[in-house]
């Protein structure tokens, strides 16, 4: 049951993207849905058996390298911080599923854009319910991969060109730091597995290496490494310069990137990883110093911008960093709750925008707006809705778990 969560997205980016001229652009929406939709029963399934029922699922797929100091396996990891997300995940990716059918509808490569949308669940799936950092670590580029073709959607656009070539870019070079994160992960423990990693962390507390001619603590350097990867990832100040620019993809790619899925992996991995931030106080000052600003500063840009999906994505730059400031005073079940609701308003604020784009004829422009609540009263209360829980007014975010 729990291979089925990865391999039902898989499927339907084959018959979406391979076999989609044969299906029609309506059938490999529908197909996709579908699978999706699979996804998502196999994860309450899921959800309920593990973090329900208490219990941990550890699964050895199969042996990929076999070394003689180093062995290589695909094995998924299901607790409860995995089911959570494989929930947030499934649930956020077959509702942009389901709304890309209608918003994609006018679109002559809709097969290809759902095989995408698949390619980038699949991928995400994979990043969290990894049993190793290195498996991890694959599910990490794949997403980085797909988001990068999803911007470039409407290739012929030279801004989408621009957006994704940036995504890309930025992406790379912290993912440069998760590299020798799990480089010296390795030759420190000999495995990258969780189990063995996080079992010996302790009997290296102490440990020194020479890094740039400078002595410093092992696990400092391998907590900064994976602080650097995260914070690039999930746009933090300095690498958030990305995320507004990605708004050039359609408006279900920003849906799916923004709320349950690319730019939550970089607060996934500070809490998969929180025992080697605990033992790196410089790290959890670090989450403090950059969450905090990031909050302060995408908050007051988000408030001189007129185009309506970028203040959405400020917005989603200035609730990441509430979550990383919330990891650096270790809190991190607060973090990991905010994250949960996040997926949920913010997938619904900017489903809200495209409807709005739509109904407007591609407005996207603030200031030639208003009086849309007898107009457009249903996407104007959804609105009020994601933005009264976006703001933590009372109540309001139960309405969306």
């Amino acid at each position: 049951m729990y291979i089925f969560i990865i391999i039902f997205p898989f499927i339907g980016f084959l018959l979406a993207g391979g076999l989609g001229k044969y299906f029609g652009r309506e059938g490999s929406a529908i197909l996709s849905t579908f699978g999706l939709l699979l996804t998502l029963i196999t994860a309450l399934l899921c959800f309920y058996e593990v973090a329900l029922c208490n219990t941990v699922i550890s699964i050895n797929i199969y042996t990929w390298v076999l070394l003689d100091i180093y062995n290589i396996n695909i094995g998924l990891l299901f607790d409860t911080i995995t089911v959570t997300m494989v929930l947030v995940i499934s649930s956020i990716s077959f509702f942009v599923h389901l709304y890309s059918i209608a918003y994609m509808s006018h679109d002559p490569h809709i097969s290809r854009f759902m095989a995408w949308l698949s390619f980038f669940t699949f991928f995400m799936l994979i990043l969290v319910t990894s049993d190793n950092y290195f498996q991890l670590f694959l599910g990490w580029e794949g997403v980085g991969l797909c988001s990068y073709l999803l911007i470039n959607f409407w290739f012929t656009r030279i801004l989408a060109n621009k957006a994704a070539i940036n995504a890309m870019l930025v992406n790379r070079i912290s993912d440069v730091f998760f590299t020798l994160a799990i480089i010296i992960i390795f030759i420190t423990f000999k495995s990258t597995n969780y189990n063995v990693v996080f079992n010996l962390i302790p009997m290296v507390a102490n440990d020194k290496i020479i890094f740039l001619n400078i002595l410093i603590n092992r696990l400092d350097i391998i907590a900064f490494f994976l602080f650097i990867g995260a914070i690039g990832k999930s746009a933090q100040i300095i690498f958030h310069v990305w995320l507004p620019l990605a708004m050039e993809g359609p408006t279900p790619v920003s849906a799916l990137l923004h709320a349950a899925t690319m730019v939550t992996a970089g607060v996934f991995l500070v809490i998969r990883s929180s025992i080697f931030m605990e033992y790196s106080n410089t790290v959890l000052v670090l989450l403090c110093i950059f969450g905090s600003i990031t909050a302060i500063f995408s908050g007051i840009v988000a408030t001189f911008q007129y185009d309506v999906k970028r203040i959405i994505a400020y917005s989603t730059c200035s609730q990441l960093g509430y979550m990383f400031f919330s990891c650096g005073l270790s809190n991190y079940n607060v973090a990991f709750f905010h994250l949960f609701n996040h997926a949920f308003f913010k997938a619904l604020l900017f489903l809200s925008a495209g409807a709005l784009i739509h109904a407007l004829f591609d407005e996207q422009d603030l200031r030639k707006m208003g009086k849309l609540l007898w107009g457009l009263p249903l996407i104007y209360i959804a609105m009020i809705i994601g933005s009264l829980a976006i703001l933590g007014f009372p109540f309001f975010k139960w309405i969306l778990l």
